[in-house]
């Protein structure tokens, strides 16, 4: 079997480059102007006295930005992780019909460091502007601000213990990341079946760190942004929105090559597996939605409601669209556009679904983020807009690269054949 290799044109890098560059100027543009309008607002609210200056005192510009990127970096680092995810549920399955593919979600992985890099500085220069739990006076019994339930979890939600758990988690998975590519590569360049073997071997003990360190990863940056409230379903709820999306982005970037002439022996009867898996969990993640919206709102307990009543109706309705419109996109209409066979067959069809759910998918992490954080101040504006480029720029330069860095087709992966001749 002949090895295929990608080569990423100028042009295309110039693209990647043009839409980080665009990014950058949004982002300006966006900064300016809150920076200028954000004064006025500010002084305006001020005429009321010192208590209506604080409580209207519009978020600064710097608050925004850190959640932007905040937002961002969990968003992306969660479908390169879910690249070695897939990998190794292959693996641990003996599947053979993901072979053909399964060089794309390797390299999605390689935004990892990246990814830990970026979490690590926004979380050291902006944790109280994320973290309502960082600030130490709710900690201080003596202090009127003393905070007895936040105070309670302050054996789990502090400083250091969280930095030591960002630092783990993104030292493990970029440990194991490594540990399975280097096996892919050399038994392209060695072969024989000890490197599949020892990659089982690998991929069992990550799902393992990766069952228990997903979790705790999303309780840390995303439940935890909302202190007071807590679900039992949020580990799940986060990682099915990430792998969701990921499957979406391996399914989007195989049609791409497809379209431009690589992946040759790729066919219908894969793509048709991977729409099922997006349909499959499109249903998953809408399932883990609902079950934890309709118990906690059934139950009316009102800790645990305010944060469906803060994103339905709470800062004058401003997330009830995005709220609604976040079913629509993620399950409504990949439901309907993905329930036939033939759909899941048609390149057209896969490629207008992947995208919805990775901006609809987008829409749902800055629902978890941004109601905790910004509340009345939050926006979809030049800011959102052009943080979300920058990201997703850096996202295919690393990503593409690392496609090019090995054959597209695994030659001498013990299950090649099986995948060429797939057939459902």
């Amino acid at each position: 079997m002949t090895e295929e290799r990608l080569i990423i044109s100028r042009k295309t890098n110039n693209r990647f480059f043009m839409m980080i560059a665009i990014g950058v100027v949004l982002l300006i543009v966006g900064i300016l102007f809150m920076a200028l309008g954000g004064g006025d607002h500010h002084e305006v609210a001020g005429g009321h006295g010192e208590a209506a200056a604080v409580a209207h005192e519009p978020a600064s510009w710097v608050k925004r930005l850190l959640m932007n990127l905040w937002l961002n970096n969990v968003y992306f680092t969660g479908i390169a992780l879910c690249g070695v995810f897939f990998v190794a549920v292959q693996y641990v399955a003996y599947a053979g019909w993901s072979v053909l593919i399964k060089r794309i979600p390797e390299a999605l992985s390689y935004f990892l460091p990246i990814g830990g890099a970026v979490m690590l500085l926004v979380f050291l220069f902006g944790n109280h502007d994320i973290f309502h739990w960082t600030h130490e006076y709710l900690y201080d019994i003596d202090d009127p601000r003393y905070d007895p339930i936040i105070a309670g979890k302050s054996g789990y939600l502090n400083f250091w213990f969280f930095l030591i758990r960002m630092v783990v988690y993104f030292a493990l998975w970029i440990l194991f990341f490594n540990w399975l590519r280097r096996q892919s590569i050399n038994e392209d360049l060695y072969g024989g079946t000890s490197y599949y073997h020892k990659s089982i071997r690998i991929s069992a003990m990550f799902l393992v760190v990766f069952g228990v360190t997903s979790s705790t990863a999303a309780w840390d940056w995303v439940l935890s942004i909302d202190t007071h409230w807590f679900s039992t379903m949020f580990g799940w709820y986060v990682f099915a929105s990430w792998w969701v999306s990921s499957l979406a982005a391996v399914t989007l970037t195989v049609i791409i090559l497809k379209q431009n002439g690589y992946l040759k022996m790729v066919n219908s009867n894969h793509l048709h597996d991977l729409g099922k898996f997006v349909f499959a969990f499109s249903i998953f993640w809408t399932y883990i939605w609902f079950s934890q919206f309709m118990l906690i709102w059934y139950a009316n307990i009102p800790e645990e409601s305010i944060y469906f009543i803060e994103r339905l109706s709470g800062s004058h309705g401003k997330f009830t669209w995005i709220f609604f419109f976040n079913l629509l996109i993620n399950f409504a209409f990949p439901f309907l556009v993905l329930m036939t066979r033939d759909a899941k067959r048609q390149m057209i069809m896969l490629k207008i679904v992947t995208i919805a759910i990775l901006i609809g998918h987008w829409f749902d992490f800055y629902l978890m983020m941004m109601p905790g954080t910004m509340r009345g101040d939050a926006g979809l504006g030049f800011i959102e807009i052009g943080t979300a480029l920058i990201f997703l720029g850096v996202f295919l330069v690393t990503f593409t690269k690392g496609l090019t860095k090995a054959s597209l087709v695994p030659v001498n992966h013990p299950f090649l054949e099986e995948s060429v001749h797939h057939h459902v």
